[in-house]
């Protein structure tokens, strides 16, 4: 399977569309793999419960579609935040996101995609740091019993300031200590720390199960050829070091949100040339 037949769509950009519109758009377009977002508009997973897994199904059989994974809803202002501070809210956190993995096994997907939450600017990183390692070893404890793999990202300084390099990544993995959480690269965030993903690969190699495969200046989860990113060059990068999973395009920018279906068509006039 070539990369291009590997690319995997995103409904992050298609929030002002019904969820079908997207599995439409993606059928029309040749596209067989979905990286589901949990964008409550389209899919609704709270604290306490969540819509029916079956309508899911329904949207693949009709469109030969596969869902390779659940991106749940976790950066700020989002109330799933894996480092939440207030007691009573830390439960329900933990349920959202063994709901989410539930799902993940309802739909035979076994990924989820997490990151470390984040920090309240009034109190220290390291605060935060360890409340996360806490609540990121329950919700790996509950993924190694369901047999589920978490991919952990990082995210850019100004939404978090946990998890932001590989270096950061290192630290929390080996504090966490569980064989299920294994790495995403987001080239949004490897791009805003100026690293490669060369240096990703050097760190984790086999480890890096998920990649948010996205354009950018050197950020900004382009499509590719809106940005400046060497498409050719990254994909040869991925090639060298035998990368054999998805390349999820999380185009979640509002320019596209009008017409969504432009960007993927632009990623993959981009994969033609």
């Amino acid at each position: 399977m070539n990369f291009k037949d590997r690319l995997c769509a995103m409904n992050c950009h298609y929030r002002f569309y019904e969820l079908e519109n997207f599995f439409q758009s993606v059928h029309k377009l040749g596209m067989h793999y979905v990286e589901l977002w949990s964008g409550p508009m389209h899919y609704y997973v709270d604290a306490r419960r969540h819509d029916s897994p079956e309508q899911l199904k329904k949207l693949c059989d009709r469109y030969q579609i596969t869902i390779i994974g659940i991106c749940p809803e976790q950066t700020n202002p989002k109330p799933n935040n894996i480092a939440v501070k207030q007691k009573h809210r830390q439960e329900e956190v933990l349920n959202y996101y063994r709901q989410m993995i539930d799902i993940a096994c309802e739909l035979e997907c076994r990924q989820v995609l997490v990151t470390s939450g984040w920090c309240y600017y009034s109190e220290t990183v390291e605060e935060a740091w360890n409340r996360s390692v806490v609540m990121m070893k329950r919700i790996t404890d509950y993924a190694k019993k369901r047999n589920v793999i978490l991919a952990l990202e990082a995210l850019q300084p100004e939404e978090s300031r946990l998890v932001n390099t590989i270096q950061d990544i290192q630290r929390y993995r080996n504090e966490v200590g569980s064989s299920c959480l294994k790495v995403c690269i987001d080239f949004g965030a490897m791009a805003r720390m100026g690293h490669t993903p060369r240096e990703y690969f050097e760190a984790f190699g086999s480890d890096i199960v998920h990649i948010h495969f996205v354009d950018g200046n050197p950020t900004g989860h382009l499509a590719w050829g809106d940005g400046s990113r060497d498409l050719k060059a990254d994909l040869a990068v991925l090639e060298e070091y035998g990368y054999p999973g998805y390349l999820s395009l999380e185009t979640a920018t509002q320019r596209y949100y009008e017409k969504p279906w432009s960007a993927e068509m632009k990623t993959l006039k981009s994969f033609e040339e």
